[in-house]
């Protein structure tokens, strides 16, 4: 890994079932399994969503500024034989532009632009659907 690809948050313990993340930027994020904390796979689902939207966003505002824009990321938690994972993932989409030449070209786009995001850019649904190996270390 190089300063140029290397991307790492620190998790830090705050109490029983509560974590804080920290990103190179100083950024903090609450995390856990209290009611008031968003869980691990709650916070799975919010990258899946976070990532294609920014990549949705940056590609589609180009050309006109959404009315609105909402994402809903979904799937099924199942336990069994091969341990706890996710299945049946899925990002839906509610965009909406205005009426005019430029929310139409905005519409025009939007298809392209969201599978050009699943099949290309979004580094998060990327990693997952090629099953990227993650290394448990103890340090």
């Amino acid at each position: 890994m190089s300063e140029q690809t290397l991307r790492s948050v620190t998790l830090r313990r705050t109490s029983a079932g509560r974590f804080v993340a920290t990103n190179a930027r100083g950024v903090e994020l609450a995390l856990g399994s209290e009611d008031d904390t968003f869980s691990p796979v709650e916070l799975l689902l919010a990258a899946i969503a976070g990532c294609t939207a920014i990549d949705v966003d940056t590609l589609t505002s180009r050309r006109a500024e959404p009315e609105s824009f909402e994402l809903r990321a979904s799937g099924d938690k199942v336990r069994d034989q091969s341990g706890n994972r996710m299945e049946n993932l899925e990002v839906a989409f509610r965009v909406r532009f205005p009426d005019g030449e430029a929310g139409d070209a905005a519409r025009a786009v939007l298809p392209e632009v969201v599978a050009r995001s699943h099949d290309r850019l979004c580094t998060v649904s990327r990693t997952i659907e090629v099953g990227t190996p993650i290394a448990p270390r103890i340090e």
